[in-house]
């Protein structure tokens, strides 16, 4: 049995609740809630009315921020964030590596008489200046050229983040460069928020609604994710290089039992599970569900809606709260979209909606047929999907991710909408001239007296489809785990604010600011998008091959990996789109696509590295051992006239050769440098070095069914799967 293994087994059957457990009953989740957050009511409390009031505004309606203000928020933030402890405070910024970044400085400045004072100057809240020039630009800037900016999100409210030795005043921002182009996710993605709430507001004048306040998309996020035992993850290279394994063999039981998804939750993953909420509670994330998902070891916790923005500032703190609290529980959190092969990978399903501070416009209504509001938004989203699938393809184009998209536990890389049958009816009719009814949703009766009726939704639904309807929202299901949700609503925001934009425009076109004639218009404009963009409605099993062939008769793109993916990110139609709204411009989009490619590359080089070191040194050296032994007793039981070991040395001698002949191959493959654009490079990644890679693990993964347990090096599936 490996060291590594017998500690994880001493781990989890030593495992006992940590001395001092959380205590609810002290601290309910109510009253923690927001605690580490510079709040609304701790801003009502502390700053100036005037000064709150001019804060408010550019919050709840989007108007330019005052910096006048800036002075006496400073000097509420700090005084707040010294009260709980802090010593530093931190621009808490998102680049384009897709993970968070911070640069910390002190409050503390010296008074010039041997002292110091604690100073935060509205200077210090409103701008930083980290250094650019490690970050990626993909050409914006040239290495040498470093200065970059942060600028304050007043709309993302700063928070406390608490270490054992202290406490840290963390300032959401954005990050940019001295040119003035976007160098994060972050800047995008308000510029997309902006445009669509312009757009927003004319169909709801239209609608009568002359003052619905600010509209803005809504982000729900469920993030799934895996808890392994450390002892595991310390013992595999591949984990700790690439955050997958490279190597394993099939477990004799992985996920066909079905016996994991929903199923009682281990106590010290429920322990760790219970900590990390506690944390997210205290930040404002409003975490809401936590399960078991459908593979062994893999779990999932997802939100209630917030503002896109602020839901995607909160993604990144529940990715980096996972990983930490897993820690203190002898676990590590892997967020890769498939850490094992052969069982169900992760994925962030991204539900998506638009409103305003009091309504949903997104909601169907109890009569679907007869809302045109909702109709024009629906709409709107079905003319969005149809004429920039790719871009969203593009969005969620990765290394991780092409490991998932197309297997039957994630929808394929063709693009479509489901919307269910009341919702497909009801188009179907306008198409036809004109919706007059709505399938109702009725009672549902399983047959036990002791059991109620109750309602059940007016459809199914579909867990296959990449972009589904699911009440009064759209949840686009494509996204990686391990992703930042920041790329897909910007392409979101920026298509539907398109669609928008081109509605309201038609109705303006034809009602001429007559009233009378806009229920007229509305199903003239309708009735178009249905004939012009149906072909996107798709309600059917997204995973079979006739889909396939139906979706290419219906001419909708196919881009089953990330190097087919990504150069639509700089198609004249999408670069042409993001210009119009002034969302990304033409040298932003460029930068990403070069980022996103260079990033892919990496990726692969990084993997082919570590197949070829781990093959070399810890696997083929175990088949070496085993081969000894087995051809050491071959030899023995020969000399007493004896047979035996032979088949199977026969059987070790041939995959230690078919090793040996993969690990050459890849190596040649990884030596063949390509010169040329960064495409050739993951054009060649793709098509030569990831295969290569995949004839290495076919071999290793045969000899671990073959070579004896105790010589094999690394950890198993079944151990690293079923050890909780």
């Amino acid at each position: 049995m490996s060291t590594s293994r017998m500690n994880a087994i001493a781990a989890v059957t030593n495992y006992r609740p940590i001395e001092k457990p959380l205590n609810f009953s002290e601290t309910p989740s109510k009253g923690l809630f927001g605690v580490n957050v510079f709040s609304d009511s701790v801003m009502r409390e502390r700053l100036p009315k005037a000064v709150y009031k001019a804060i408010r505004r550019t919050i709840d309606n989007g108007e330019k921020l005052d910096i006048t203000v800036a002075d006496a928020v400073a000097v509420a933030m700090r005084d707040w964030a010294i009260e709980k402890g802090a010593t530093h405070y931190a621009h808490v910024f998102y680049p384009l590596t897709g993970q968070t970044a911070e640069k910390h400085d002190s409050f503390l400045e010296p008074d010039g008489k041997g002292g110091v004072l604690a100073e935060f100057s509205a200077r210090q809240l409103i701008q930083g200046e980290p250094d650019a020039s490690s970050f990626p630009s993909g050409g914006l800037r040239a290495t040498f050229e470093a200065r970059g900016y942060t600028a304050w999100d007043v709309t993302s409210p700063a928070f406390i983040l608490e270490n054992p030795n202290g406490t840290t005043l963390c300032i959401p921002t954005a990050f940019c460069s001295w040119t003035g182009d976007a160098l994060d996710k972050k800047v995008p993605l308000l510029r997309s928020m902006q445009v669509l709430n312009t757009m927003a507001q004319r169909i709801l004048k239209l609608f009568g609604d002359s003052d619905p306040g600010l509209v803005f998309s809504t982000a729900g996020c469920e993030q799934e994710y895996f808890l392994i035992d450390r002892n595991f993850f310390f013992a595999r290279p591949d984990l700790i290089n690439a955050n997958r394994t490279l190597f394993g063999a099939k477990p004799p039981k992985g996920q066909e039992l079905e016996d994991q998804y929903f199923g009682a939750i281990p106590e010290r993953v429920l322990a760790c599970m219970l900590e990390t909420e506690r944390e997210l509670y205290k930040l404002g994330v409003p975490v809401k569900t936590r399960h078991n998902e459908v593979a062994p070891a893999q779990y999932e916790i997802a939100p209630v809606f917030e503002n896109a923005n602020l839901a995607t500032d909160h993604q990144y703190l529940t990715m980096t709260t996972l990983q930490r609290v897993a820690q203190k529980y002898g676990m590590t959190c892997l967020l890769h979209e498939k850490p094992f092969a052969g069982i169900n990978g992760s994925g962030k399903h991204l539900n998506w909606s638009l409103g305003t501070r009091t309504s949903n416009l997104l909601d169907p209504g109890n009569t679907p047929h007869s809302n045109m509001q909702f109709l024009v938004f629906c709409a709107a989203a079905i003319r969005a999907v149809h004429l920039h699938g790719d871009l969203l393809r593009a969005t969620v184009a990765h290394a991780g991710n092409d490991h998932r998209l197309g297997a039957n536990e994630a929808p394929p890389a063709i693009i479509s909408i489901y919307l269910g049958e009341q919702l497909t009816d009801i188009f179907e009719q306008i198409g036809k001239g004109g919706a007059r009814t709505s399938k109702k949703p009725g009672y549902l009766n399983v047959g036990v007296d002791t059991l109620p009726a109750f309602p059940k939704d007016a459809g199914d639904r579909n867990r296959t489809s990449p972009f589904a309807f699911t009440g009064n929202k759209f949840e686009f299901r494509a996204v990686g785990a391990s992703q930042s949700v920041s790329g897909p609503l910007v392409a979101l925001n920026t298509i539907m604010a398109d669609s928008l934009d081109h509605i309201a425009t038609e109705l303006e076109k034809r009602t001429k600011g007559n009233p009378a004639k806009l229920n007229s218009a509305v199903q003239d404009v309708l009735q178009q998008i249905v004939k012009e963009h149906g072909a996107i409605i798709y309600n059917g099993d997204n995973y079979i091959e006739a889909w396939h062939k139906e979706a290419a008769r219906r001419s909708l793109p196919n881009l089953s990996n990330t190097v087919d993916a990504l150069p639509v990110l700089i198609s004249k139609k999408n670069i042409d789109l993001m210009k119009k709204y002034n969302v990304l411009s033409p040298r932003e989009m460029e930068s990403r696509y070069e980022i996103y490619l260079e990033r892919y590359v990496k990726d692969i080089i990084v993997e082919s590295r570590l197949t070829l070191e781990i093959a070399k040194t810890t696997i083929f050296p175990a088949a070496v051992k085993y081969q000894h032994q087995l051809a050491s007793t071959a030899l023995a039981l020969q000399q007493l006239d004896k047979t035996c070991c032979t088949a199977v040395l026969d059987e070790v001698n041939g995959l230690a050769k078919e090793l040996q002949d993969s690990m050459h191959a890849l190596e040649m493959v990884i030596g063949n440098h390509v010169e040329g654009p960064t495409l050739d490079h993951a054009t060649y990644a793709r098509d030569h070095i990831v295969p290569a890679m995949d004839r290495v693990r076919k071999a290793a993964d045969r000899l671990e069914c073959v070579v004896s347990d105790e010589f094999w090096p690394l950890p198993t599936y079944q151990e690293m799967l079923f050890i909780k």
